[in-house]
């Protein structure tokens, strides 16, 4: 089964412990670009190492525009047999029935990790890294790309041949051939409009074509570029780029669609496939390499942290409770604790663990920021220097996370000394993630903190024009009329006041503990800033869509705060991928329970991680999500 394995930031699930092999010895490879750990030798640590920066290498000549360098590190765990694997992999991946794993790229906010069984067999054994790896490459892209040219060029490079003097791409897939001719074809003004919602897409037999004719499509029209020399690949990817739809982009790149067809359906019945071929060593310098040993409560921390996005929490627990133990001061260890805390809704404790990270010199930039988050508090008022410093040790670990710099700004908006680098940060911040629309409204708080009023309505009718949610839209409308109905008062009273005879009419005091202006004839507007939270994850549309009920297990079961729920519904053994669903407010899902009773009160946050259930859902505008939750019966 080809599905993209990418397990983001903020998961939590349960298993039984797993516990430390006293035998096990550890070797950490340290590249250019990659962090190696493996439980097999310092020999072994260093191929892959070579293997992992060569694979970098070709993958760059191939993208030359992609960047992995967004602040996360990637680190590989080596591990040297199937035990070793199962000890990590995902719980899903242990039932009966299940594909044995090679490998495994797990994408995260602060890292990335990719799991490797040194004893897998097979021609291409880094096939699913390879193909997780072109997504991240392409993650800047995946806004606009249509479903099928993402997969397609993943399942393009995924059986990438890297050797020592040359480099072996768009190897054909024998089992994608073989379905395909046995399979009809999806049609290709279908194909080209599947997204994450479509049928074709989550259904196993459909997803299965969805997946081989994304793949021959992809090869068939890169191969004919290059034999003709054209870039009709490229024209289509342009045209997308401009917001031009994915079928009439297809018509004009292509040409006639009917006929694009017709050539799709030779290509696949032909008898052999052509690939390219790199003639050029991928040499790699291993002399620069740091080899060392690392005590096995590192090692255990690493892994923990790895079954903890793996949503085996209660393994983790059980690693991190031994390596707190052995190792008090272990910096990771208290990391991913005070990650594990948040996820559970205790900010205090999550709090408490970030901030004994941050004393043992965490080098995790979340640590950092989470724990001056939350010491800030919900108001901002609170005033420490660690809580500037941990933003600011944020900012220096990763430059490119926007929000450091706007919860900075934030930080910095009571202070009057501070208001112009408050100004600079929001800035920053904007510029990073210009289509936040959080960010655009804190720096239109700040200019009106400044009494720059022309200044902050230009931000605001900027953040207009970004704005593509209705509640995105309807805050910056509403923040700009009452902006422009504050100024109209405040030039109003300096009018009056200019006239003979009246004085001080047009005052304006700003009060910078209760962030309010105050004019002289009594308005007010009041500068709150938006926080993350403020803004719910996904749409808050009314359940209007099409209804569909789905069974399976419940998985990565998540709350953000204040009430939002999101999770995911397996339908184990069965092929078909996880359906991800969500509810803003999560107390006006029904819930129900039907061959057994609750000892207390459902808490979806904490209660229904693993249970069966049949959860019913409405269709929503993002795509990104199957839709939003209206009932859940659960079942044991």
């Amino acid at each position: 089964m080809r599905r993209t394995i990418v397990f983001l930031f903020l998961l939590a699930g349960a298993m039984s412990a797993s516990g430390r092999d006293a035998a096990d010895h550890w070797f950490e490879v340290r590249s250019q670009n990659f962090v190696v750990l493996t439980d097999s030798s310092e020999k072994q640590g260093i191929h892959i190492a070579s293997q992992f920066e060569r694979m970098r290498a070709v993958f760059h000549i191939l993208m030359p525009t992609a960047s992995d360098s967004a602040g996360s590190p990637i680190i590989v765990l080596a591990l040297k047999d199937k035990k070793a694997m199962e000890a990590l992999e995902p719980e899903s991946y242990l039932a009966k029935g299940q594909v044995n794993l090679a490998g495994l790229f797990m994408r995260a906010p602060d890292k990335n990790y990719i799991l490797l069984r040194l004893d897998a067999q097979g021609a291409h054994p880094f096939a699913t890294v390879y193909h997780e790896y072109t997504h991240y490459l392409m993650r800047d892209a995946s806004v606009w790309l249509p479903l099928w040219l993402n997969e397609g060029m993943a399942e393009f490079f995924q059986n990438t041949d890297i050797q020592d003097k040359e480099v072996l791409l768009g190897q054909a897939s024998a089992d994608d051939v073989l379905y395909l001719r046995q399979n009809q074809l999806i049609p290709l003004t279908t194909l080209l409009k599947v997204d994450y919602s479509s049928p074709y897409y989550h259904e196993e037999q459909k997803g299965s074509v969805f997946y081989a004719e994304s793949w021959a499509l992809t090869h068939m029209l890169t191969i004919l570029d290059a034999q003709k020399g054209t870039n009709r690949v490229q024209d289509y990817a342009n045209l997308l780029a401009k917001k031009q739809d994915a079928v009439t982009a297809a018509q004009q790149a292509f040409g006639d669609l009917n006929q694009l067809q017709k050539s799709l359906n030779i290509y696949i019945s032909q008898l052999a496939f052509m690939m390219f071929k790199m003639n050029k060593p991928i040499p790699v310098d291993e002399s620069t390499f740091q080899v060392r040993a690392i005590p096995a409560t590192d090692a255990d921390a690493i892994r923990a942290d790895v079954l903890v996005y793996n949503q085996r929490t209660r393994d983790a627990k059980a690693l991190i409770d031994q390596v707190l133990h052995d190792d008090p001061n272990n910096a990771l260890a208290h990391e991913t604790m005070g990650f594990l805390k948040f996820r559970e809704g205790d900010k205090e404790a999550a709090r408490k663990w970030y901030g004994e990270a941050v004393k043992l010199d965490s080098q995790s930039y979340l640590a950092h920021y989470y724990y001056a988050a939350m010491s800030m508090g919900d108001d901002g008022e609170e005033k420490d220097p660690v809580i500037e410093s941990s933003f600011r040790t944020c900012i220096k670990l990763n430059p490119n996370f926007a929000p450091a710099y706007d919860a900075l700004a934030r930080y910095y908006m009571r202070d009057p000394t501070k208001i112009t680098e408050a100004h600079v940060l929001n800035i920053r911040a904007i510029t990073l993630e210009p289509d936040n629309i959080n960010y655009r409204l804190n720096a239109a708080v700040v200019l009106l903190n400044n009494q720059r009023y022309n200044d902050a309505i230009a931000a605001l009718k900027a953040a207009s024009r970004v704005a593509k949610t209705p509640q995105d839209i309807a805050s910056v409308q509403a923040r700009l009329a009452q902006v422009e109905q504050y100024q109209a008062s405040v030039a109003q009273g300096r009018q009056a006041e200019s006239q003979p005879g009246i004085q001080n009419v047009g005052t304006v005091v700003t009060d910078t503990r209760t962030m309010t202006i105050t004019s002289s004839d009594g308005s007010k507007l009041v500068l709150r800033p938006n926080s993350p939270e403020d803004s719910p994850k996904y749409p808050t549309e009314a359940s209007t869509g099409p209804h569909h009920v789905v069974r399976g297990l419940l998985r990565n079961v998540h709350c953000d705060y204040p009430s939002i729920l999101t999770l995911s519904v397996a339908q184990v053994g069965s092929g078909v991928p996880a359906v991800s669903l969500y509810r803003n407010d999560f107390r006006q899902i029904e819930f129900s329970a039907t061959n057994f009773t609750p000892k207390r009160d459902i808490n979806p946050c904490t209660d229904i991680e693993g249970l069966k259930a049949k959860v019913e859902y409405a269709e929503v505008s993002d795509k990104s999500v199957a839709g939003q939750i209206l009932s859940v019966e659960l079942t044991k």
